[in-house]
């Protein structure tokens, strides 16, 4: 069995899981609702204060999807009890970001401005040079972050740019002149 998919998803308290018979689930929960078409082939069922997941057979396109199937729905339903946060910090002289309503305004160095509009679901907040993004989906959460970055990824030679919070930049040394 998989270590991960044979684990049972605990239903906290204040949380409501509901699945189809056509493996579409739905989690309520005090900052939100998800939904999710999960694989057909897996059986998903709700016992007492548990989501149980079972797979057909071993394949190993069977046990493959039976961790995720798993993991899915706990990031569910720990998205709608806690939500999920990433945090990003911005290095360099002269780059800034500012919020203007729904709009993350960034000076990276360019010649012009780079503004980002927050997806549906997901919140940035921006205090002193960390971004902190904020939402129920962890998929959401993670790419808004991903397209954060990648505007300007941190450089190896002097570290400017932007990077998550705790993430190392392995340094390169400069040219050296004779």
């Amino acid at each position: 069995m998989s270590r991960i998919g044979r684990l049972p998803v605990v239903i906290p308290a204040g949380v409501e899981v509901k699945v189809t018979e056509d493996n579409y689930i739905t989690v309520k929960g005090p900052k939100g609702t998800l939904e999710r078409l999960l694989v057909p082939q897996m059986s998903v069922k709700v016992e007492g204060a548990e989501v149980v997941v079972t797979r057909p057979n071993d394949l190993k396109k069977m046990k493959s999807f039976h961790g995720l199937t798993r993991t899915l729905i706990a990031n569910m339903v720990e998205g709608v009890t806690n939500g999920f946060e990433k945090k990003l910090e911005i290095q360099g002289v002269g780059y800034r970001a500012a919020k203007n309503g729904k709009n993350l305004d960034l000076s990276l160095g360019y010649s012009h401005p780079v503004n980002m509009v927050d997806p549906e679901g997901v919140e940035s907040v921006v205090e002193g040079n960390i971004i902190k993004i904020s939402g129920i989906n962890k998929e959401d959460v993670g790419q808004y972050a991903a397209e954060i970055r990648a505007k300007r990824k941190p450089e190896p030679y002097k570290g400017k740019g932007i990077r998550y919070v705790g993430e190392i930049v392995r340094r390169k040394e400069g040219k050296t002149g004779k």
